[in-house]
C-alpha cells in the first residue's frame, strides 16, 4: 500500500504547468542568473502514459519503432506499417512493470494489440492500453487520511491502414482516453472527476528495396502524428490542459547478408506538439490545434531544437529465430535530461514470438521508472489463409 497526498496526485494530472512556469520565472534570457547555465524548461502534459513505450522490442532499441518492420505494436508508433505486414493476422501482449526498482509491485502498464489484413492493400488494427497506479491512501496537505482509491487510466484505439502505391502507405486512427486519478475527492472545495478525451493519429510509411553491392537492403522512412485531440480537464473548470500530441519522424535500413543473417539500424526523432512553457504567455485559452502550430516556433533560439528527443537502435537476426538488440535514448538537459541505454533479445518459434528488453540509466539523471527493469512482449502470428506478402 502506497501513501500519497491528494495534492500531489492532482498536481500530476491538473496543474502540471505551474511549477514549470515558476522555474522559467527564475530565468533571464533563457539562463539562470546565478549559475549562467541554461534554464530547465520541461514540457509536461496531462495523461503522459500515452507516451510510455509499450513494446519490448523497440524498448530494447532505445524506443525506436517508427520505421521498424511491421508487427502488432505498430499501433503505438505508426499504424501505416500494418499495410506492409507479412503475416495476415497477429496479436501481442506486453507487460511493463513501473517503478519496480523502488519496490512497487502494483504499478504497471499493460498493452494488448492486434491487426488483421483485409487484403494485400488494407489492414485494420485495434489496441488497448491500461495503466494502473496501484492502491493509494489519499491524504491532505497535513498528512491526514481522506480516503483510498485505485487511480487508473486506459486508452482504446482503432486504426485503418492502406497502401496507396507499392511502396507507400497511410493510416488514420481514432482513440478514446479515460484518466481517473482521484475521482470523487476534492481539493480546496473543487471536486475532482475523471478526465475523458478523444484523439486521432495520422501516419505514413515509405519502403523501398535497394541493392548495396550484392547485399539486398530495405530502406524505410516514416512520419506519425499522434494524440491529436482536444484538451482535458479533471474538474468543471474551463481551464483545460494539453494532452501529449507528438510528431515522430523515423528511418530504418535493413540488410539481408544471407539467408541466415540480417541486421537493421533505426533512428527516430520525436517532438511534443505542445507549447513551450512561458510565464509571460497565458496558453489557457489556446486550443489544442493552436498549440500544435504554436509548438513549432514558440521557443527562443536553439530551444526549439532542444525539444527533439532521439532514439537509436540496432537489431540483428539469426535465421529469423533469434534476435539481439541494443539502443540509446537521448534528451536535452534542459528538457528533462533523460538518457539511457537499452538491450534485449527476441525469440521466434513457429507462430509464437517473445521479446525482452532491459533499460540502463545513463548521464546525470539516474532515476527512471523503468531502470533495471525487464519488460516482455508475447506475440502470436496466425496464418488465416491470406497469401503473405514478400
Amino acid at each position: 500500500m502506497k501513501k500519497i497526498a491528494l495534492l500531489l496526485l492532482v498536481f500530476m494530472g491538473i496543474s502540471m504547468f505551474s511549477t514549470i512556469e515558476a522555474q522559467v520565472g527564475l530565468c533571464k534570457d533563457g539562463k539562470d542568473p546565478i549559475t549562467g547555465e541554461p534554464c530547465t524548461n520541461v514540457i509536461i502534459t496531462s495523461i503522459p502514459f500515452l507516451r510510455i513505450n509499450p513494446d519490448a522490442r523497440s524498448g530494447a532499441m532505445g524506443d525506436a519503432g517508427l520505421a521498424t518492420s511491421s508487427d502488432p505494436n505498430a499501433m503505438h508508433f505508426n499504424a501505416s506499417k500494418l499495410a506492409f505486414a507479412e503475416k495476415p493476422f497477429a496479436v501481442s501482449a506486453t507487460y511493463t512493470p513501473w517503478l519496480r526498482a523502488i519496490g512497487l509491485n502494483d504499478v504497471y502498464l499493460a498493452y494488448l494489440t492486434g491487426y488483421y489484413k483485409l487484403d494485400k492493400l488494407q489492414s485494420v488494427g485495434l489496441g488497448l492500453r491500461f495503466f494502473s497506479m496501484g492502491d493509494i491512501d489519499f491524504t491532505n496537505a497535513n498528512g491526514e487520511s481522506i480516503g483510498t482509491g485505485k487511480p487508473q487510466e486506459f486508452e482504446i484505439k482503432g486504426s485503418y491502414a492502406r497502401k496507396l502505391t507499392e511502396n507507400f502507405s497511410v493510416a488514420i486512427g481514432g482513440k478514446y482516453i479515460y484518466s481517473n486519478l482521484a475521482a470523487g475527492q476534492s481539493l480546496d472545495g473543487i471536486t475532482i472527476q475523471a478526465g475523458k478525451v478523444g484523439a486521432a493519429d495520422i501516419s505514413m510509411t515509405y519502403k523501398k528495396k535497394l541493392k548495396l553491392g550484392s547485399t539486398p537492403t530495405k530502406l524505410s522512412v516514416a512520419m506519425a502524428f499522434s494524440n491529436l485531440g482536444t484538451k482535458i480537464t479533471y474538474t468543471n473548470s474551463a481551464n483545460k490542459d494539453f494532452i501529449p500530441a507528438n510528431l515522430g519522424i523515423g528511418t530504418g535500413w535493413e540488410f539481408e547478408f544471407d539467408k541466415f543473417n540480417k541486421m537493421g539500424v533505426f533512428l527516430d526523432f520525436n517532438k511534443l506538439l505542445v507549447p513551450t512553457p512561458n510565464p509571460e504567455v497565458d496558453d489557457t485559452e489556446t486550443s489544442a490545434i493552436g498549440g500544435v502550430f504554436a509548438s513549432f516556433g514558440d521557443a527562443s533560439g536553439k530551444e526549439e531544437l532542444h525539444e527533439v528527443m532521439t532514439s537509436i537502435g540496432v537489431e540483428y537476426w539469426y535465421d529469423n529465430q533469434f534476435a539481439v538488440r541494443a539502443g540509446y535514448f537521448g534528451e536535452h538537459k534542459t528538457k528533462g535530461n533523460r538518457k539511457y541505454f537499452t538491450a534485449g533479445l527476441g525469440l521466434k518459434y513457429s507462430v509464437f514470438g517473445l521479446d525482452l528488453s532491459y533499460l540502463i540509466p545513463s548521464g546525470p539523471v539516474q532515476s527512471n521508472p523503468l531502470a533495471n527493469t525487464l519488460r516482455f512482449t508475447l506475440t502470436y502470428l496466425i496464418d488465416s489463409g491470406l497469401e503473405e506478402e514478400k
